[in-house]
């Protein structure tokens, strides 16, 4: 077996900084309490670690304060959070064809349970949102627009700015979906018109999977509902949920391990910037995308190297994703995702859908030159096998 070369960033990252692993092994090994349940110096140093996560995730994002940052268990929790606790019955919500089924689920059970109205947006044929069509798209009942940052499918970064700013003038809601973005993207949410931003701690951030993030704008709890309620270690005289953040919206206990591994993932942006990261992602995403350009039968769906985040899909004339998938990791340790990736709606406007999605490379912190060339050099090795 060829030694292993992981290009599935977009699913999780991996591997993880080393002080990821350090941490959550000594979570388990040395410290093992719950987080906010206790007074002992184990309690202690497990809260202090989790204080210093939630003040790091602020300060990389930009979020008004550390307790405007609510921990959850993925970015799907993220995004259920966020719809389901500001939804209310018979409200509307604009969105796009092109979203996760985290976000699309969500909302049909809103709109057949609760009366919730959805208008979807179609994108133009490089897979990027129009800011007009949302506009066209707001009526006066609308009270929140919903989309991706970024396609797992394509890496088709949107005009958030400009989707947001519609957003206020409407007066309605924006939670913006950067499961694909944080970490590859520099995000400052004291400069952009975004009210709620979801995304997984285990994907761009190099944290462990169990974590997610919900990061809210001033004042948006009034309007927030919690969407699970119990214990929080805080206010335990009373039987009513407290509305103090982030406890609101952080009930039960923790993954006191994942939030350790985040913690110590987090550090490594103190030594590269995001915007290190995505210069260097965009030059690997620009060779990717040359290479299987100059490969016959090879199409890839979706926009140039610099408008899009280290995501890259490929349909081979004649070759079947899952089967391309299967030979990469088998014959060549290329681990790659093939299929829908939980969200048709972008296999369908470019085509993919009907035979069973396309073939995805996603770049992330550790991949390389090298680590591209090989991939490319595989493809080719498999289309001129056909």
């Amino acid at each position: 077996m060829p030694a292993s070369i992981y290009l599935d960033n977009a699913a999780t990252s991996f591997p993880k900084p080393e002080a990821v692993y350090a941490a959550v092994d000594h979570y388990n090994r040395q410290i093992g309490v719950a987080i906010g349940r206790g007074s002992s110096r184990s309690a202690v140093e497990a809260q202090a670690i989790v204080d210093r996560c939630r003040g790091k995730v602020a300060q990389l994002l930009g979020a008004a304060s550390a307790d405007r940052v609510v921990f959850t268990f993925n970015g799907t929790d993220s995004l259920n959070l966020g719809i389901q606790g500001l939804l209310r019955p018979g409200d509307h919500v604009v969105t796009s064809t092109i979203e996760h089924n985290s976000v699309l689920r969500p909302l049909r059970r809103a709109e057949r349970d609760h009366g919730v109205s959805i208008s979807l947006v179609t994108p133009d044929s490089a897979g990027r949102i129009e800011p007009a069509e949302v506009r066209a798209a707001m009526r006066h009942d609308t009270r929140l627009i919903v989309t991706l940052h970024a396609s797992n499918v394509t890496g088709v970064v949107q005009p958030i700015a400009d989707i947001g700013q519609i957003a206020r003038e409407h007066g309605a809601y924006f939670l913006l979906d950067a499961a694909q973005t944080a970490g590859h993207l520099p995000i400052d949410l004291s400069q952009i018109p975004v009210d709620l931003l979801a995304c997984p701690g285990h994907k761009g951030l190099l944290g462990p999977l169990g974590t997610g993030i919900l990061c809210l704008r001033p004042e948006l709890e009034h309007s927030l509902l919690e969407t699970r309620q119990g214990g929080t270690g805080s206010n335990s005289e009373d039987d009513w949920q407290p509305q103090s953040l982030p406890n609101k919206y952080e009930s039960g206990n923790h993954n006191a391990p994942g939030l350790c591994g985040l913690e110590a993932a987090l550090s490594y942006f103190d030594a590269r910037s995001v915007q290190a990261i995505l210069d260097e992602e965009q030059l690997l995403t620009s060779q990717l995308i040359e290479g299987l350009k100059c490969i016959d039968g090879v199409r890839i769906p979706g926009p140039p190297a610099d408008e899009r985040v280290g995501v890259v899909s490929c349909v081979i004339d004649g070759l079947d994703a899952h089967e391309c998938a299967n030979i990469l990791d088998e014959d060549f340790g290329i681990q790659t995702r093939a299929g829908l990736h939980c969200a048709p709606g972008i296999h369908r406007l470019h085509g993919t859908c009907a035979g069973g999605g396309s073939l995805r490379f996603s770049l992330g912190v550790f991949n390389s030159q090298a680590d591209v060339a090989a991939a490319t050099e595989a493809i080719a090795t498999i289309s001129g096998g056909l």
